[in-house]
């Protein structure tokens, strides 16, 4: 059991991590703050740096990780471009960013209590990268 929900675990947080460097990329060429872009980039780098240690784990169980449903995927690029197509400020990135960290923060605090039989290893990437989202959210709040 123990095994079989840290695999769900750090499936979950790779799919997430994706998610989340495919949305920064999405909106990054549309930011005009240096400082708002200074904040993504360096989320996306901390958000590649936990993907590497996942990737290990994840090689150690003999798994290849998981990718972000299509659905999601899809709705997410819709939403993005949709949104940027009518205002392509800083404002709708920092809007964009906001939910998605939101809607990251809530699916990953589900799936940690959802496999709480994981090692306490992989809750702690899913606990750092809770707060990776919940830190990119303060910094970009003044962008709203």
């Amino acid at each position: 059991m123990i095994e079989e929900d840290t695999i769900k675990l750090l499936r979950e947080c790779d799919a997430g991590i994706k998610m989340g460097v495919a949305s920064i990329d999405e909106t990054l060429q549309s930011v005009k703050s240096e400082d708002l872009k200074k904040y993504l980039e360096q989320c996306k780098a901390k958000h590649e740096g936990l993907k590497e240690e996942i990737q290990v784990l994840l090689e150690k169980y003999h798994d290849e990780g998981k990718e972000p449903g299509a659905m999601a995927k899809g709705m997410s690029w819709i939403k993005t471009n949709a949104k940027l197509a009518m205002d392509e400020s800083d404002k709708t990135v920092a809007d964009l960013m906001t939910d998605g960290c939101n809607m990251g923060i809530k699916t990953l605090n589900r799936y940690l209590n959802q496999y709480e039989a994981a090692d306490e290893k992989s809750k702690d990437i899913a606990k750092r990268l809770i707060k990776l989202e919940e830190k990119l959210v303060e910094e970009i709040r003044q962008f709203l």
